[in-house]
């Protein structure tokens, strides 16, 4: 199965978007033909088409193996590293940013041990208080999230975010207002802040602040 469904295929691509969709915690089954949890990523790639319409930015999604995370298999993370090699056999050695949700949000952040990774911007990541941050060190990573979510834990994301912080990495926390797990509620605003973070890491500046609400790695929020 090729890992890299490609939305556009600039002839010189100077950079990339990878877009991983979320799964379960256990599945070793492949994810269904009708997979609701890509089709909700489509939305987003269509926010970093137009986001970077102009700058030559390759943007594709990563495709599973696998429906689930699969323990210490970590079986989403093996499809991204893949995807991250055939990407450099399509653009070259272009900087790279990952864009995931929930489990795509964790096998973003372990994939982003790759050098070509610039950036991680993670949405209701499932982010486990073990999860590993000492790899970041120069990345950008920022993570949305509602703390009403009921399927994973912002205090989880702020916690990572913090470590993450400690590793030398960039970090910024958006606390969005409602959305909940599924970013159903006020989605145009995620896919706006989500195609704005990458932006962001790509061209080396801030991350966007998402106003008021934001929450620093601290744990302290903005007003």
């Amino acid at each position: 199965m090729v890992p890299v469904f490609g939305h556009r295929l600039p002839r010189e691509a100077k950079a990339a978007v990878l877009l991983l969709h979320g799964g379960r915690a256990d599945g070793p089954g492949p994810p269904p033909r009708i997979n609701l949890p890509a089709l909700r990523m489509r939305p987003f790639a269509t926010a970093l088409l137009r986001e970077t319409f102009a700058d030559d930015v390759l943007v594709a999604h990563v495709r599973y193996r696998h429906r689930g995370w699969n323990g210490t298999h970590a079986h989403p993370v093996a499809d991204a590293v893949r995807a991250l090699d055939e990407l450099r056999a399509v653009a070259g050695p272009v900087p790279v940013v990952l864009v995931g949700h929930s489990m795509g949000g964790r096998a973003a952040l372990r994939a982003a041990a790759d050098p070509r990774v610039k950036g991680v911007v993670a949405l209701a990541p499932w982010w486990p208080e073990a999860e590993p941050t000492a790899h970041l060190e120069g990345r950008t990573v920022v993570a949305l999230h509602d703390e009403a979510d009921r399927i994973t834990s912002a205090a989880d994301t702020w916690s990572c975010l913090t470590r993450a912080r400690s590793a030398g990495a960039r970090v910024q926390g958006i606390a969005m207002p409602r959305g909940g797990h599924a970013m159903l509620r006020d989605a145009r605003r995620w896919h706006r802040l989500a195609a704005e973070a990458v932006s962001a890491a790509l061209d080396d500046r801030p991350p966007p602040s998402g106003g008021a609400g934001t929450v620093h790695p601290a744990g302290d929020a903005a007003r």
